[in-house]
């Protein structure tokens, strides 16, 4: 999880702001205009978007509003330099679904970006348990039988993917498409490497395997040793 589409058009705040989440785990994905941003929302599916207000082209409000006329329904998180209420009252009428004022400190944009993706989850938990291993999603902490898990931002990104969707099939498409942003090379053998860590961490020394493969399919987390 997950895969953050950032719509700014200044160069250095949007890589600053793409560096930021990538540390967090996200995938991040830059548009510098209002047209690239609909261009990559029809090429990929987002889960959550930043979008400054004040851009080239067609504004903030209108791609906002674009959005959800073509039918995308990830929350949409508003930039702006303006801290006018009827600034805030547009954005949310084009679709937005919060509203943050520049300038802002990264920690107050990611407060706002977690409760939009709880919001979207709803109902949402705070933790999610398959079999003995517990994954704390506010903390973003691991741990299984009691014993807590190190893992790096990318590789939490993989198991809490799968978790999310524990006893499902996840395929490897699926897991380069929410874990990485548009520079992943389809071609290279980066999952397969992030499953094996994962699997390292987690599973080794265990009887109970939690994290299974399909050959030619994909993944999925799962207690049931039968799946």
């Amino acid at each position: 999880m997950l895969r953050i589409l950032i719509v700014e058009d200044e160069p250095q705040a949007a890589d600053m702001l793409a560096m930021g989440l990538r540390e967090q785990g996200y995938a991040a994905d830059v548009a510098g205009d209002g047209a690239r941003a609909l261009e990559l929302a029809r090429a990929a599916h987002y889960d959550l978007v930043i979008l400054d207000v004040i851009l080239p082209g067609k504004d903030g409000f209108t791609v906002c509003r674009e959005l959800r006329h073509f039918g995308h329904d990830m929350p949409i998180l508003m930039l702006t330099a303006r801290d006018a209420v009827h600034d805030r009252v547009e954005g949310i009428n084009h679709g937005a679904d919060d509203y943050i004022v520049k300038p802002f400190e990264y920690r107050e944009l990611l407060a706002h970006i977690r409760a939009l993706l709880r919001r979207r989850d709803a109902p949402y938990h705070e933790e999610i348990r398959v079999g003995d291993l517990r994954i704390d999603l506010l903390a973003r902490k691991v741990e299984r039988a009691g014993r807590p898990i190190d893992l790096s931002p990318k590789e939490y990104s993989f198991l809490e993917y799968m978790a999310l969707r524990a006893g499902e099939l996840v395929t490897r498409d699926d897991l380069s498409e929410h874990v990485w942003d548009e520079d992943y090379n389809a071609f290279s053998n980066l999952v397969e490497v992030y499953i094996l860590r994962l699997r390292r961490k987690i599973d080794t020394g265990r009887p109970l395997k939690l994290i299974r493969t399909r050959r030619g399919e994909g993944y999925m987390l799962s207690a049931d040793p039968r799946a």
